[in-house]
């Protein structure tokens, strides 16, 4: 006997939607506005003039421009590291903690040569930020391939140690003795800071280098043999195995990627909007730059676009605090409510709302 009943179903799709993979990002933005505003509008706040403010107001203000470019440089850059991992399915979850300590190998270079000038020292500077980030995710990568130990978890605890050893060096070796005693560096001199691209603007060369990250990422990734091992790995990790690819090398190869280019981030900030080391340095990039690899379909390209949706949270946060007294942690729950909303539209991709009967065999 059959019993059947009309309800609202998810009904697997034959093959998974490429369209719904493409709109559902879309789909997580919109819903993330609406539900940004009813939430502050609940909380007592101008719900609908905080996602104005944030992610409206910025775009038409040719000052805030300038800001969200800078603010989308570095996060595009770690983003594109961490999405070659994250497409073999090798998790580098800390990327902040490799952002700061790029940032601290790039700022001890510029220590040692405060007295010096010339045009190799800030190409060193970039070569150990780059190295620093990587080293700092060998460490996870090391832990993952000789003793099996998850690099979740190893490079999420590494994030708090790059902290720590921050403030250590912000209060103690690095602290600049004419600074009036605030734990901070020295500021760097002309010859260890980026270069703008056009005068009197805060655009500085780490953000075309940035675009020009993403374009090389992308062609690594689909025209070379060791993109096609990353790609191979994350969706066929039997059939790697079965052509020869070794487990080790690919995991070793995304952490160290994903690490370098974090430390590529730091030291472009340390040198261009900072000017200096301070314990603010760490600014929750890393963490940020999670949602926009995925908002970015680990895409280089949808990366660029998706940094650049991120940075309004910060620049258009910035502007609702002074402007309609909204609270730093809005910032926050925007971003947060961005990657649940990203994560809940993704079942669309597999499967679509089906309405009718479906019989129940009693």
């Amino acid at each position: 006997m059959r019993n059947a009943g009309s309800f609202l179903r998810f009904q697997p799709r034959l093959q998974p939607s490429r369209a719904m993979l493409y709109l559902s990002p879309a789909l997580a933005v919109v819903a993330t506005l609406v539900a940004g505003a009813l939430l502050f509008t609940l909380l007592g706040y101008d719900g609908v003039g905080a996602v104005r403010e944030i992610f409206v107001t910025p775009l038409f203000n040719p000052y805030r421009w300038q800001d969200l470019l800078v603010k989308a440089a570095p996060l595009a850059l770690i983003a594109l590291g961490l999405s070659i991992g994250f497409r073999a399915n090798v998790w580098n979850i800390g990327a902040e903690g490799q952002y700061v300590v790029g940032g601290l190998a790039g700022t001890g270079i510029a220590l040692l040569t405060l007295d010096m000038d010339g045009p190799w020292i800030l190409p060193a500077m970039v070569v150990a930020g780059i190295a620093g980030g990587a080293l700092y995710a060998a460490i996870p990568a090391f832990l993952r391939v000789r003793l099996g130990v998850s690099e979740i978890l190893s490079s999420l605890m590494l994030n708090y140690t790059a902290i720590q050893l921050l403030y250590y060096l912000m209060r103690g070796p690095w602290k600049d003795p004419m600074g009036f005693n605030f734990p901070q560096t020295a500021m760097f001199s002309s010859a260890q800071t980026l270069p703008t691209v056009f005068p009197g603007t805060l655009i500085h060369l780490g953000i075309p280098l940035a675009l020009a990250a993403a374009l090389t990422v992308w062609f690594v990734m689909a025209r070379t043999i060791a993109g096609f091992e990353v790609r191979v790995a994350g969706l066929a990790p039997n059939a790697a195995r079965y052509g020869g690819f070794r487990d080790g090398r690919i995991i070793w190869l995304c952490l160290l990627a994903g690490g370098g280019f974090a430390g590529l981030a730091g030291v472009f900030e340390v040198s261009g909007p900072f000017g200096q080391m301070v314990p603010s340095f760490p600014t929750g990039y890393g963490f940020t730059a999670i949602i926009v690899a995925f908002l970015g379909r680990l895409h280089p390209l949808g990366i660029i676009v998706s940094a650049l949706v991120l940075a309004l949270t910060y620049v258009g946060g910035e502007s609702a605090q002074t402007g309609i007294g909204l609270p730093a942690a809005a910032i926050g729950v925007f971003q947060a409510m961005l990657l649940f909303f990203l994560l809940a539209s993704d079942i669309f991709v597999r499967y679509r709302l089906a309405f009718g009967r479906e019989g129940v065999k009693a």
